[in-house]
Parts: structure tokens; sequence; C-alpha cells
């Protein structure tokens, strides 16, 4: 009995994640039906809760980092950061967009380009309001969605020696009760989410990567070369994370930025430099101007809801289905760095680089549909966004170059993202401790990568996608009151700190 206390997380979440695999494989049709009820109702009717949540974590972020709180620091007070500012950017970039920010780079800006919220395609304004929204949606609200939870969990985990786990970040709020049936509620929740986030991105990754070995070397684009990805990328990460983060996940993440860093220069050098540099400049004045105007947009008296939903409200539900996974991450590669640091890092930096990769590929590639003889480039992309980076690769110089690159990334981004939720579930299911036996995460590694494969042959891949996002909704509400405890931890520890200083002057 008092060993399934002690694991009861593990096996709680264990048993409603192969309940769930039967429920998605056996009878498809009836969880798509529930799903979908869901999660439409939460966007059609309580869209607005997104909006307003999302918008509230990005002035409750710059709010901190320009507090008083800024000059606390994550862990004790003479504590180092356990990696170098360069490694650390590198491993919170891989898990917070990872392979998404590959996969939407060129589909996005042209698919608004071909079908605009508002406006007419194929249009000088429609690439200008493609650009605007494409920063818009990988810019500052989902790095300000990391940036909360990540705070939080470090903060509770570091400076008041809480577990590593969701639970924790709620010890004001619920005092020791995040150690009983609550908090235990909490973190298998969080476990929960993780996995179904993980499996379907796997599972969807899994055919990016197969759709662009077909491009690049020929090979058939099948559900079973699909499964056979799947097989050899759970071979990798397995090794990967037993090797530890200080190496496997690191050097992973610092290739990764060194391969997309090559990637971008490259396609400085042979695509429109001047167009690309514009692009950034005045994308990022549309993007400041209009901030507030598409952060609270919505469409009561028209008929841009649609868009809305499927872009705007789609993407703040799925970063905040992610945020668990991320936020845990990031908190655990954290230790070390003050509050300014932590949000300049987390929420300014990556907004940055995300913003520049934006205008990289999303610029050239409008530039290159503009033409009106390539009119039907512009639909073959929005249609085929699995291959959409390839398609872009085949009308630049050295393409074949430029397609093994992207195919690098992709691949690594790929292996990144499954290493550091393997990680993070060990930590969840173990407690809250900050390096997780090898059992456990090989234990989730090989259900991760079982479930996409099963998922993936019974076609309920995108079913367990909208399961994910329609958890979001509550997810969404628990944050609120995560700010609200990290504000008291954050005040009581300014409070400690002034006591120290007057009793040192005493």
């Amino acid at each position: 009995m008092d060993k399934f206390k002690e694991n009861s997380v593990f096996i709680i979440s264990l048993l409603l994640t192969l309940i769930f695999i039967l429920w998605g494989v056996f009878f498809t049709d009836n969880l798509t039906k529930v799903t979908n009820a869901i999660y439409n109702g939460s966007i059609d009717y309580l869209g607005w809760v997104y909006l307003g949540t999302t918008l509230f974590f990005v002035i409750f972020s710059i709010y901190l980092l320009f507090s008083k709180y800024g000059n606390i620091r994550l862990g004790r007070r003479n504590d180092k950061p356990d990696f170098s500012t360069a490694s650390w950017l590198a491993m919170l970039f891989g898990a917070g967009m990872g392979v998404g920010i590959v996969y939407w780079s060129v589909a996005e800006p042209v698919t608004h380009y071909t079908a605009p919220p508002y406006g007419k395609g194929y249009t000088v304004d429609a690439a200008n309001t493609a650009m605007k929204y494409t920063f818009f949606h990988w810019g500052l609200h989902p790095w300000a969605i990391y940036t909360v939870i990540g705070l939080a969990l470090a903060f509770f985990q570091y400076n008041k020696r809480l577990p590593a786990a969701i639970s924790s970040a709620f010890h004001p709020i619920l005092g020791d009760r995040i150690y009983g049936p609550i908090g235990k509620t909490i973190d298998i929740l969080s476990i929960f989410a993780t996995v179904f986030g993980i499996a379907t991105s796997l599972g969807l990754g899994a055919m990016q990567v197969t759709a662009g070995m077909h491009d690049i070397f020929g090979i058939p684009n099948t559900l079973f070369i699909q499964l056979i990805v799947i097989v050899v990328t759970t071979v990798l990460f397995i090794i990967s994370i037993n090797t530890g983060l200080e190496r496997g996940i690191k050097y992973l993440s610092n290739a990764a930025i060194i391969f997309s860093v090559a990637i971008l220069v490259l396609i400085m050098i042979v695509g429109p430099a001047l167009t690309v540099i514009k692009v950034f400049f005045n994308t990022t004045g549309l993007y400041l101007s209009d901030f507030l105007q598409m952060s609270l947009r919505l469409s009561p008296f028209g008929k841009g809801e649609k868009w809305i939903a499927s872009w705007t409200l789609f993407y703040w539900a799925w970063w905040i289905a992610w945020a668990p996974f991320v936020g845990m991450f990031i908190a655990r590669v954290s230790r070390g760095r003050t509050i300014k640091e932590f949000v300049v890092g987390v929420l300014i930096v990556p907004t940055l680089g995300t913003c520049l990769w934006m205008s990289v590929f999303g610029g050239s590639a409008l530039e290159l549909v503009q033409d009106p003889g390539n009119r039907d480039l512009a639909k073959q992309i929005a249609e085929n966004i699995n291959l959409s980076i390839f398609i872009f690769f085949d009308h630049l110089p050295l393409s074949t170059l430029l397609s093994i690159l992207g195919f690098a990334v992709v691949a690594i981004y790929y292996i990144t993202v499954a290493d550091t939720a393997t990680f993070v579930l060990g930590m969840l299911s173990e407690g809250g401790t900050l390096n997780p036996s090898n059992k456990i995460k090989m234990t989730w590694g090989v259900i991760q990568s079982a479930l996409s494969a099963v998922l993936l042959i019974a076609g309920g891949l995108e079913v367990l996608q909208t399961a994910s996002i329609a958890a979001a909704l509550p997810f969404a509400i628990i944050m609120l009151a995560m700010c609200y405890s990290l504000l008291t931890g954050l005040k009581n520890e300014a409070e400690l700190h002034r006591g120290n200083k007057r009793s040192t002057q005493h």
C-alpha cells in the first residue's frame, strides 16, 4: 500500500493513458465527437477567455521584468547558472518551439497570403498582414505563457525547496495540501496533458520527417516508413536521455541552433536578403503598432470568427496545452538566473529570434509567391504543409544543400522534443526529482512512441491533438491562479530579504 502511495502519480497517469489509448484506437469516432464538441464549445463561447488570459500573461511578464523582484535569484544567492547562456537559450528554444518553427515558417505566411483574416488575398496588403499575424502567433504571447509557468515552477523549486512538480507552484494557496489528493490530481493532469501533447506531436513530426525523406531521397512516403521513423527516433532519443541533461539534450539543442543559424545565413546569401531585412523592420513596426488590437481581436458583427478560431485561438490553446511540459523543462535548466535574466531570456530573446526566423523564411517565400507566374506555387504550399519548406527550397539556388540542412534541423528538433518531454515526465512521475531515473525515463519514452505509432495506425492522432487542446481552457484558469501564487511567493521572499538585511545592519 505504501509503495502504491509513493508511486500513485505514476500508476494512475499510466492507467489513464492506457484507457485513452483504447478509446482512441477502438472507438475513434466516439472520441472524435466528444473532443470536437468540447473543443468547439470552448472556442466558440469562451474564446475571449483565451484572448484575455494570454494578454494578461504578456503584461504580467513585462511587469516582473521591471518590478522590484527583478534581482531575486532563482536558487541560493550565490548559486551560479548550471548552463552557459548560449546553451540555456538553445535548450529553451528547442523545447519551446522546436520543430513547429520549421514546420510553419513557410506554410503560415503563405497560407495567410492566400486567405488573409481580412481584405483580399494575393495582394501586397495580404502579404503585410500575413507577416504581421505570423509574428503575432509566434511572438510575445506564447513566450509569455512559458515565462509565467517556468518562472513559477523555478521559484518554488529553488527558492522554497519544494518538489519539481506543477502542484508546488500552488503552495501559497494550497499549503501542504499540495502533497495530498489535490496536489496529486494537478500533477496527474499535467502528465496526462504532456503525454498526449507529445505523442501527437511525435506522430505528426514522423509524417513531416517521412515527407522530407521522400522529397530528398525519394523514399516512399508510406505508413510503414513513418513507423520505422518512430522506431529509429525512439532508439536515438533513449540513447540520448541516458547520457543525461548535461550531455544528450544540451548537445542536441546546441547542434539544432548551429544548423538553424547555418540555414538562415545560407538563405540570406542565396535568397532576397534586402527584402528579408525590410520585412523584419516593417513587420516589427506593424506588430508593435497593432499589438493591442490583434491581442483582443474578435469579430462580433462580422464573418471573421472562423479565421480567429482556426488560427489565433487554436494557437493560444496549443501553447497553453504545451505549457506544463515546456515550463517544467525551462524551470529545470534555469537555476542561478535572476528573475530579470529569466524574463529577458525566455520572453524577449526567443521572440526576437523567432521573428527573425519568420522574416527570413516567410519573407523569402512571400517574395517568391508574389511573382504572378508563381500563383499556383502559393496554393501548392498552402495545401501541402508537411512539404512546404522543401517546396520552398526547391525554388532557391543550392536547393539540395538547403533541403538536407532543413531535414537535419527537423530531425534534431524532433529528437530533442522527445528527449526533453521524456525527461519532464520522469521528473513529474518520480515525485518531483530533478534527476529522474533512467528506468522511468525509458518507460515513458517507449510509451510515448508506442502511443504515437498506435494512433498513427488507427488514424486517431488529430483527435488526440484536439483532446489535449480542449484541456487548455481549465489550464489557462489554473495559470491565472499560478500568477497570484507567484506574486505572493515573491512578496514574501522580498520581505525575507529586507528582514535579513536589517538584522545584518544591526
